[in-house]
């Protein structure tokens, strides 16, 4: 699992030439990001609808319950796809399926489940309920397949708890066989971590997008939301940053930059006690490109419901802010991004908690297809929905 030289070359050349720009203030509502048309020239992807098939709610499978559906990747080796649900083996124990999902120019044909294996820990043991309390409970939101092995990769959440009588759960990001038996895990940067302190990752908005890019020789991962240290989380005024970082296969950080997400998009009704939502839940590296990503971002509002939105980014130029403790009045410049899509302009019946996205086949006119899967928390006013995208 060794990167080879010329592998460790490349990557540091991608990483050097994004540090190479000169650093301008960062702008917390994402307009630093959109600096003119001639700046965005080398991103800006188009999409249109191909489909959706709604999965039945609580579908039983194999005695488990299928829901909480929160990463997909598709599977080089079969053409197949595996599929993460997010249940902290409150339902059953944390685990991941695999499906034969029929997707193609006209649209989603079907969705068939052909397996599920639960997620095991190093001693050979599933996970425990998070209600244990014992800091062993798992949050699990993304699965990529190993382009090289075909093994699986995941990243769970962790807990900060609300008081200090509960146990602290880091988050990781593990690496497992197709049976899900443990084979080990990524050392992540010190910022990923959860503190006992105003520091480090945010409760419920940590490792929660991963993905491999380069011919698999560089694992890419996202923060859902802004470090406690980098601002305050978005507001209907502002924006904020969060980090993105590119690792070696072996845990070394390549790069780390800021990504601009949007400010909260309206206001709510008061119909929930509930404050709006919004972050990064899963990223995208396009084949053959490096520095160049899809980002999807999801925002939920009382009142209005989600909002889904796809954006074409790139490190290319970006501050490499892995040595910057704190991104508050930083002179730096952001992750660039162009809208590709709102889901919700695209004529999808159904806009849900859509938080996985991976690359599916090409289609014969030149389109790579993009399907998506949302995530229904097990809640009967919610669905499992996988739809496909033709990007171009």
């Amino acid at each position: 699992m060794r990167l080879s030289l010329i592998r460790r070359a490349c990557a540091a050349a991608v990483v050097l030439a994004a540090t190479m720009a000169p650093a301008v203030a960062a702008q917390p509502d994402g307009s630093g990001a959109r600096g003119g048309t001639a700046a965005l020239s080398d991103i800006g992807a188009k999409a249109r609808l191909l489909g959706a098939k709604i999965v039945p709610h609580k579908l039983a499978f194999r005695g488990t319950t299928v829901g909480g559906l929160s990463g997909i990747d598709r599977d080089p080796c079969t053409g197949e796809y595996v599929a993460i649900s997010d249940d902290r083996s409150v339902l059953q124990p944390a685990r991941f399926y695999t499906a034969r999902i029929a997707v193609d120019g006209a649209g989603v044909h079907s969705v068939d489940f052909t397996g599920t294996h639960p997620i095991l820990q190093p001693d050979g043991g599933v996970y425990p309920p998070v209600s244990t309390g014992d800091g062993k409970a798992v949050d699990p939101e993304e699965v990529r397949v190993d382009p090289r092995s075909c093994d699986y990769w995941w990243a769970q959440e962790g807990d900060r708890p609300k008081s200090s009588d509960e146990p602290v759960i880091q988050p990781s990001i593990q690496f497992a066989a197709r049976s899900g038996a443990y084979h080990g895990q990524l050392t992540l940067p010190p910022n990923y971590k959860i503190t006992t302190r105003d520091w480090g990752i945010r409760r419920n908005t940590a490792v929660e997008a991963i993905t491999f890019g380069a011919g698999g020789s560089v694992l890419t991962s996202a923060v859902e939301g802004p470090l406690l240290q980098d601002g305050p989380e978005p507001t209907l005024q502002h924006g904020a940053l969060v980090r993105v970082t590119q690792h070696s296969r072996e845990g070394d950080v390549l790069g780390q930059f800021a990504y601009p997400l949007e400010k909260i998009f309206t206001a709510p009704d008061g119909s929930s006690t509930y404050p709006p939502d919004t972050g990064v839940p899963t990223i995208l590296a396009y084949p053959g490109e490096p520095s160049r990503y899809l980002v999807l971002e999801r925002t939920w509002v009382a009142g209005a419901g989600y909002k889904i939105r796809l954006f074409d980014a790139t490190t290319r130029g970006a501050t490499d802010v892995q040595h910057i403790d704190s991104l508050k009045g930083q002179k730096i410049v952001p992750m660039r991004k162009k809208l590709v899509a709102d889901l919700a302009d695209l004529g999808l019946s159904r806009i849900d908690n859509t938080e996985g996205m991976t690359w599916g086949p090409a289609l014969t006119n030149g389109e790579r297809t993009l399907v998506l899967v949302s995530d229904d928390n097990f809640a009967e006013d919610a669905v499992t929905q996988i739809a496909a995208l033709g990007i171009r």
